[in-house]
């Protein structure tokens, strides 16, 4: 094996799917790979940061993010939907962070068969301050794109998530 076949499949490796599209395959296919790439790359990072400056997982800031964007609280159930994760998933992480006192469980007032899921003072607080670093690593992991091309950007993803969400509005 050469070294720039060697350098080539490391490269591969670092890139995933993306390094493996041909130059000639269809450019939308070369796109959503390179947009797939690109989440994850900033997905793997922001879990890394998490873990190594908060000793949290990216599930459970996700979580709490929730409850702190619903002060009121939420059904475990409407958890389980934001989240896109099952109620046994939902049902671990509230056990966790209840334990750490983060959250507290309190019965529904509308519905005594249902629990309501809310932030305590502790857990929103220790909440504010992830968020502000996180937000620093996003804007520092977007900074290779200047603020007009990352304004363009979000346009253009904008006008494709309509797009798609058209698509399956006249397929149903």
């Amino acid at each position: 094996m050469t070294r720039r076949t060697t350098a080539l499949r490391l490269a591969d490796d670092r890139l995933g799917a993306e390094a493996r599209a041909a130059h000639d395959d269809h450019v939308a296919l070369r796109l959503w790979l390179r947009l797939l790439a690109c989440s994850n790359d900033i997905e793997r990072e922001i879990r890394r940061r998490l873990r190594a400056r908060f000793g949290i997982t990216l599930a459970r800031f996700d979580y709490l993010a929730q409850l702190y964007r619903h002060p009121q609280g939420l059904r475990m159930n409407a958890l389980s939907k934001y989240l896109m994760v099952t109620g046994g998933n939902v049902t671990g992480l509230t056990d966790e962070l209840e334990k750490d006192g983060w959250v507290r469980r309190e019965s529904d007032p509308d519905d005594r068969r249902s629990w309501r899921v809310a932030l305590t003072s502790e857990g929103a607080r220790s909440f504010e301050a992830m968020a502000r670093e996180h937000e620093g690593w996003v804007v520092e992991l977007l900074a290779p794109l200047d603020n007009r091309a990352q304004h363009q950007l979000l346009d253009l993803l904008g006008r494709l998530r309509l797009g798609l969400h058209h698509e399956e509005s006249t397929h149903d």
